[in-house]
């Protein structure tokens, strides 16, 4: 189960390595060194790096606040999906109920065309 860090303390780590950074071959290594002296974990200060970097245009991505934003529109979009289709329902509900009761829709049509037999032709039968 993954560790929580205080964003302050997250923060310092990451500026930590930041700093120290030129002095390892890696950006794995600066943060192994860092993570096992504060104890957190090499990937969390990894991608905090990473997300640092990139919020100060240092590095190609999504910003944090670009990140953010799609993460809200997403969720938006997922609720007004939701009423929609609670909407679609409410309305096909409504709709049905609001016909009288002896409306057939066409759905009841006569047998007409159709032999006693059930096929297509004359209705009459030549026999008696």
């Amino acid at each position: 189960m993954p560790k929580n860090f205080e964003p302050a303390i997250k923060e310092r780590a990451v500026r930590m390595v930041l700093e120290q950074l030129p002095e390892y071959a890696s950006l794995s290594q600066a943060c192994a060194a860092v993570g096992a002296s504060l104890g957190e974990g090499k990937e969390t200060l990894r991608t905090g790096v990473r997300k640092a970097q990139i919020d100060a245009g240092q590095r190609e991505g999504l910003t944090t606040a670009e990140d953010e934003e799609i993460k809200r529109l997403k969720a938006e979009n997922r609720r007004l999906r939701e009423d929609v289709a609670i909407l679609k329902a409410a309305t096909t509900f409504f709709a049905g109920n609001s016909t009288p009761a002896n409306a057939d829709h066409g759905l009841h049509r006569p047998d007409e065309g159709l032999s006693r037999d059930g096929s297509v032709g004359d209705f009459h039968s030549t026999e008696g």
